[in-house]
């Protein structure tokens, strides 16, 4: 088993209630059970000696290993090929009544031979609580349990299962039509009777029709569908259907520079985030899935008003709603390749962060057009957050990158409050429902006259980071996606210049440079992927569409095998961050969409910018 695979060499299964990677040799390195927040079960991701893992591995011979998913499916191929055979392991979770919050969850691991012959050595060694609690073995004539405090693990094998200390271990020699095999199950109730062929086919044939029957609810029928499909199926593997909440990755301190400290617990679910998808899912078509979000945000908005909140939402929360995200670091466990120190929960989840007013504006005001938004009645409630943006909206903070070096008047937290304030006005006036319009109108228009006055930079002919800073930020690339300024205007487009030649490299687009705007942390990072989406979507908007469809196609190359990214791309293509990133996704999909359609509609750009593209011209 290799010690540390690359972060890019997993694939991702899951249930809608929690998931695991794979690693391209057979190794599920991490599971969280029974939720994704959940502590750990397998996290040799994080620290081989001391975190568990489940592998399934040929004996005795040299392997090369490919990995796929299958077509329109989350069912995950490994294949391993060798001059004697060639073999699969299925990996997928089942997907029973995913609203139904439940303990049980079930993995399972199918193997078969499709050519000649080979042996397979199965090993399931958990490691329960992130490493931290012993468990006791029980070995049955059938499964093997593992009985550890809070949670118990059962495994099933189509061949006999044997104790090797506190883990187990299966031997298989298969031929070709033969097949193998396990079963992880959590919670299991009743009786634990024996896994056969017949039922891990039942459960196989199941899954992959509610893959396909779900991904043919699809609208989206432009140029790049394998990619988007594949965004849609992973946005929708990172959903905790009971609530219907997205959590930013499925797993944590996975590092944003290797042996530094930027290694954050992404198992949460963030307004900005969560809201941003809003638009990508009724993009595609997926309706139910954009109201459940929308449902649950209304829910946060009203339990912060009912409690004694000072703010009316939190930046953040749990995937049930609830805000207990104190970070602590498990100083036993080694690190991704040695990045300490490995954290849970999230500090960040007090911060002042003013954008996310905006982004949560913005996906009700979306999905009220829909049909999904908020009611006559639940708009009263909403006035609350938006009466305080209209007193609240000046003042420093922390900033959509969550930086630690102290709070800044931030643009984008400006530029966000407007689309707050502007949404609520559109809203109001549209369906004709009670808002304080003098009132809110005169602070949207002041936030405008800010934002255009001490957020322009007269020396860098460009918004910058924030007020009195000369530092460029890619945030700011949604200006025209939002509407504060249109696409084509001299001042935004001297802007997207700037930051072209200043934070793009190669078509990746860094977030900001943190030499020239500290942000607390040690330590550098990659290009932001998700703002490399962005970077796109504003390219299409200024009529340079050439560029934006190469930039687009470039990226496109940036992804796993598999069409997975992280959080960001290192400086030789490696993803860094946690993986895959909901983020990266939302913005792969509203880019793909918006380009589309400036391709169909838009007029061309006359060719591509041999200057921006980095070609020297003589």
């Amino acid at each position: 088993m290799e010690r540390y695979p690359a972060i890019a060499d997993h694939g991702l299964i899951g249930d809608l209630q929690t998931a695991a990677l794979v690693t391209t040799g057979g190794v599920v390195d991490w599971f969280c059970c029974p939720r994704f927040d959940s502590p750990s079960i397998f996290a040799s991701l994080l620290d081989p000696d001391r975190g568990g893992h489940c592998s399934i591995s040929p004996a005795g011979e040299e392997c090369v290993s490919r990995q796929l998913y299958l077509p329109d499916t989350a069912i995950l191929v490994t294949r391993f090929m060798s001059p004697t055979g060639v073999g699969e392991v299925l990996d997928f979770m089942p997907i029973e009544d995913p609203e139904v919050e439940t303990a049980h969850h079930r993995l399972i691991r199918f193997l078969r031979v499709v050519r000649g012959e080979m042996s397979f050595d199965i090993v399931c060694a958990p490691r329960f609580d992130y490493g931290r609690q012993s468990h006791e073995l029980e070995m049955t004539d059938g499964p093997a349990i593992f009985h550890a405090d809070h949670t118990d693990l059962t495994v099933r094998s189509l061949s006999p299962l044997e104790r090797r200390g506190e883990d187990v271990y299966s031997s298989v020699h298969l031929k070709a039509g033969e097949v193998g095999g396990i079963m992880l199950e959590s919670a299991v109730l009743g009786r634990r009777g024996d896994m056969t062929v017949p039922l891990l086919t039942n459960m196989f044939e199941e899954t992959v029709t509610f893959w396909r029957d779900w991904l043919s609810r699809s609208t989206y029928r432009g140029r790049w569908r394998e990619a988007v499909n594949r965004s849609a199926i992973t946005l929708k593997l990172l959903t905790y259907a009971p609530t219907g909440a997205l959590v930013a990755a499925p797993t944590c301190s996975l590092p944003e520079q290797v042996g530094g400290e930027r290694n954050w617990d992404y198992r949460y679910t963030w307004v900005r985030d969560a809201s941003f998808s809003v638009s990508a899912l009724l993009g595609l078509g997926f309706d139910d899935e954009a109201a459940r979000f929308i449902h649950w945000l209304n829910d946060r908005i009203e339990q912060e008003a009912a409690g004694e909140s000072a703010r009316p939402l939190k930046i953040m929360y749990r995937i049930d709603g609830s805000s207990d995200l104190d970070e602590v670091s498990l100083d036993h466990f080694a690190g991704y390749r040695g990045s300490s120190p490995v954290r849970v929960g999230n500090g960040a989840a007090d911060q002042v962060q003013l954008d996310i007013y905006g982004e949560a504006m913005g996906a009700i005001h979306l999905a009220t057009h829909h049909g999904y938004g908020t009611t006559s009645r639940g708009w009263r409630d909403r006035l609350g957050l938006v009466y305080w943006v209209c007193d609240h909206w000046d003042q420093p903070e922390e900033g959509i990158w969550e930086t630690r070096g102290g709070r800044q008047d931030f643009v984008y937290g400006r530029l966000m409050c407007w689309v707050a304030l502007d949404r609520a006005l559109r809203l109001a006036g549209d369906l004709g429902w009670p808002l304080d319009l003098p009132r809110v109108r005169a602070q949207r228009d002041r936030i405008y006259e800010q934002v255009m006055s001490q957020g322009w930079s007269d020396r860098r002919k460009a918004f910058v980071q924030h007020y009195g800073a000369e530092v460029l930020d890619a945030s700011l690339l949604l200006m025209p996606r939002e509407g504060f300024i249109d696409g084509k205007d001299p001042a935004w487009l001297s802007t997207l210049d700037a930051m072209t030649s200043e934070l793009v490299s190669d078509s990746l687009v860094y977030r900001y440079d943190p030499g020239a705007s500290p942000d607390g942390l040690r330590g550098s990072e990659g290009t932001f992927s998700m703002c490399t989406f962005w970077y796109i979507d504003a390219l299409s908007r200024a009529g340079r569409l050439d560029e934006a469809r190469l930039t687009f196609d470039k990226m496109l190359t940036y992804g796993n095998h598999l069409s997975l990214y992280g959080e960001e791309i290192g400086p030789t293509g490696e993803q860094l961050g946690n993986f895959p990133q909901a983020f990266t996704h939302l913005g792969l999909i509203n880019a793909a969409i918006n380009l589309d359609y400036q391709l169909d509609h838009g007029p061309r750009s006359g060719g591509l910018n041999l200057a921006a593209l980095g070609f020297t011209i003589q």
